[in-house]
């Protein structure tokens, strides 16, 4: 379904010339020159349909005249923010790798250039020195991005054809618009982007994302015009309504070729969205690569670039490369942070998976075969934490969609917000850390975020392993009423020695939190509408039970 126009909350923009965190902001006067191999021409001008004009730079090889296929790199962090200047030290991208002209979370216009691409690095509508009102996604940005994109074919010294690539935001915007299928656009590298607003961006199982939302929606407010107020808009439509569905994609119409990458670390972002609009793409061809690293320095690691490379120069240059030979996916099966095996595969989730259901059992703390007798247990709303473990006789791998159906009670509240997590123990009683979030190491195996008012499934979508909910009402808890609730687990990879243990936990708040004093981007959930008691019920009628994807060795 294509997403619908939608006027929400907007704010003046700020002096696009008063950003501190950036560098200098140049003024919009058109310059050219040659640097480093490379012709620049600065703040040159793309007009969009409707007579607004916005900014883009462009690189090529220097003396290029003809045949030059191009990348483009659009999002609203500024052109003229450079890479070297605003990644942090924990992401683990080494300065070496990118020149200074890289632009965030963009493609090197050195490294391209000198495999013979141009690159370009667009600001949007209402985006610092660009014209117009900034609009946040939706259709207003798919067709502005399309116009550019036909405007690059025409360039007279390219070959016509362009792709797109980029992390992040650089990564969403290819979903959106790549259904418009601009004639130019040949080929799309979206390198992890979440591709359903509000349960991956903004409310995660309903609650609201209180840590990367605020500072996403504080990242786009430089403008000369107006700028949509994302996290106001957020707040003011708790429920999917008409709001969420103006930011919907067409999954199904992307017919592009695509490789999409995304990384089990990511973990309440672009993990969930990335694999699932690979899932729906129509694409003929098309890749999915899960890793479990860094993501900038994923990206950028010289092997990935040069899997980057093999692809475009397929499919915006008609040059024999490595591609064909491809597996449909290649996953990285994690042993902790930092030690991954990878292996090639034919579809995700893999049609081999064994979905093996483990019953809570109260009594014991224990994951157990066969629904036990039933129990339950108590523990404060917001503090408490409990845990059920199951420890392997045997080597077993957990690859693919998790989910668990609890039988819930509240006392004090009508409502309850549901934090879980799975972590690996190894044999000798100690948290495995898993590599979390772009920067940290310390991170779950699988995270769930679940508000029971939102229990409600979508019957359409929702399997056993894999449930999806509306979130379109709340059904509010009575005194004494006891509730099942789905939650889905982001999808995740770990690989488990035989005595080593999975560990779920159950909490009222974040299981994971920021270190004291480091402000890295980071997700949280400090508003939640939790107070009194949770009560967890198990066994009998009350069977509570986590549905874990087993995963045997590969035959033939």
């Amino acid at each position: 379904m294509a997403a619908k126009r939608f006027e929400g909350i907007t704010r003046p923009g700020v002096d696009p010339f008063s950003a501190a965190h950036k560098p200098p902001l140049p003024p919009a006067d058109y310059h050219r020159r040659e640097e480093q191999g490379l012709t620049i021409e600065h703040n040159c001008i793309i007009p969009l349909r409707d007579g607004v004009e916005i900014y883009c730079d462009l690189y090529r090889p220097e003396g290029a005249t003809r045949d030059v296929p191009i990348l483009l790199a659009w999002g609203p962090y500024g052109k003229h923010s450079l890479t070297n200047q605003v990644f942090w030290p924990r992401s683990g991208v080494d300065p070496e790798w990118l020149s200074p002209l890289t632009s965030f979370e963009g493609p090197d216009p050195v490294w391209w250039g000198q495999k013979g691409y141009g690159v370009a690095v667009v600001d949007p509508r209402g985006a610092w020195l660009s014209g117009g009102n900034f609009h946040h996604n939706g259709i207003q940005e798919a067709e502005d991005c399309a116009d550019a994109i036909e405007w690059l074919g025409r360039l007279p010294w390219g070959n016509g054809r362009v792709g797109m690539t980029g992390v992040s935001y650089l990564a969403a915007i290819q979903y959106l618009v790549a259904p418009l299928a601009p004639e130019p656009l040949a080929a799309l590298n979206p390198w992890e982007g979440f591709s359903d607003w509000y349960r991956e961006f903004a409310y995660h199982g309903g609650i609201l994302e209180t840590g990367f939302l605020p500072r996403a929606s504080d990242n786009i407010i430089y403008s000369l015009g107006r700028t949509e107020n994302t996290l106001e808009n957020v707040l003011a439509h708790p429920l999917i309504d008409a709001f969420w569905y103006s930011k919907e994609l067409d999954l199904e119409a992307i017919t592009q070729p695509a490789y999409c990458v995304a990384s089990w670390s990511d973990q309440g972002l672009h993990l969930r969205g990335t694999i699932e609009a690979w899932r729906r793409m129509s694409s003929e061809q098309k890749w999915l690569d899960v890793h479990g690293q860094k993501k900038w320095a994923h990206y950028y690691l010289p092997e990935s670039r040069e899997r980057q490379h093999a692809f475009f120069d397929h499919f915006l240059r008609d040059r024999p490369t490595a591609v064909t030979a491809w597996p449909p996916v290649r996953l990285e099966i994690r042993e902790r942070h930092g030690e991954a095996v990878e292996r090639a595969e034919q579809e995700f989730p893999l049609a081999r998976t064994q979905y093996h259901d483990w019953h809570l059992d109260s009594a014991s703390g224990e994951l157990v075969d066969g629904v036990p007798e039933p129990g339950s247990l108590r523990q404060d709303a917001v503090e408490g934490r409990c845990r059920f473990e199951v420890t392997f006789a045997e080597p077993t791998e957990i690859t693919g969609h998790a989910a668990l159906k609890l039988w819930v009670e509240s006392e004090g509240s009508d409502d309850m917000d549901l934090f879980v997590a799975l972590e690996k123990i190894d044999a000798n009683g100690e948290k495995v850390g898993f590599t979390f979030y772009a920067f940290y190491e310390y991170g779950p195996v699988a995270l769930g975020w679940q508000r029971v008012s939102h229990r409600a499934l979508d019957p359409e979508r929702s399997t056993p392993e894999r449930p999806v909910h509306l979130h379109t009402h709340e059904e509010l808890l009575k005194p004494g009423q006891i509730v099942p609730v789905d939650i889905e687990f982001w999808p995740c990879s770990a690989q488990f020695a035989a005595g080593e243990t999975l560990r779920l936990e159950i909490a009222g708040a974040d299981i994971y939190r920021r270190e004291e004093g480091v402000m890295l981007p980071f997700p949280m959930h400090e508003d939640t509408r939790n107070k009194g008691t949770h009560i967890f019920h198990t066994g009998g009628d009350h069977d509570s039970v986590l549905r874990l994807p087993v995963v045997p060795e590969q035959t033939g």
